[in-house]
């Protein structure tokens, strides 16, 4: 989808030239989504002028909205065509949601918050995207209906990969995710390969907590 606001457009390609380019993001898909979702639309109002800068930027709750680079480095990540089935855990604003809806053919995205999550769909209706499926309950346990998933996407911090997430991915599929303490993590892909899992680990980086029955304060197995 294409949204036209000079000044707002203007504003993308930098973002995506300086923040993005410049630090190595090469698929030309994702950069493509970048340039095409208005970051403005999932900020909060007080943030506006704040909405194409290099940082994350809180969303409420305790919650934020992703640095642009994490957006578009997690997206690469999960080297998608265009024709997946993709699990985003954490929605939060939505903006990952929209760059991810951008990419797959179908996004089934979880947000436990539900406030957070109404928003996240208005949102996205609002702009007109109708590839997505967004409900409300504990990502940590994925969405096993829908599975599997030819990429999933967690926006949210756990000591270790969840164990029910790594079931639910298709046999080539790629889990992203931030794994580490309260006081940082490291970005993690996970390409599974039949009942093996390769993992591959990137950038340092600092996520909110994913809480859950597999996240903090979780009593699920844990699978490291």
């Amino acid at each position: 989808m294409a949204f036209h606001d000079q000044d707002r457009d203007q504003d993308r390609e930098r973002m995506v030239q300086q923040q993005l380019v410049a630090r190595g993001i090469r698929d030309p898909r994702v950069l493509a989504a970048m340039r095409r979702v208005p970051r403005h639309e999932f900020v909060e109002p007080r943030d506006l002028d704040l909405a194409y800068e290099d940082g994350p930027l809180p969303i409420g709750l305790g919650q934020t909205i992703s640095q642009p680079y994490m957006v578009a480095l997690m997206s690469e990540l999960c080297a998608l065509e265009g024709g997946e089935r993709v699990l985003e855990i954490g929605a939060g604003s939505g903006y990952q949601s929209a760059v991810l809806a951008e990419l797959c053919r179908e996004l089934y995205a979880i947000e436990r918050l539900a406030e957070l999550a109404e928003r996240a769909q208005q949102r996205l209706v609002r702009l007109g995207y109708g590839n997505f499926h967004l409900e409300c309950f504990d990502g940590t346990v994925g969405w096993p209906e829908h599975a599997p998933y030819d990429a999933i996407l967690v926006a949210a911090a756990a000591r270790s990969l969840p164990p029910l997430l790594l079931d639910q991915l298709a046999d080539g599929g790629r889990l992203v995710m931030p794994v580490g303490d309260h006081d940082g993590q490291q970005l993690v892909r996970v390409v599974r390969r039949g009942a093996r899992y390769e993992e591959s680990w990137h950038v340092y980086c600092r996520f909110v907590d994913l809480v859950g029955r597999h996240g903090w304060g979780g009593e699920g197995a844990a699978r490291a």
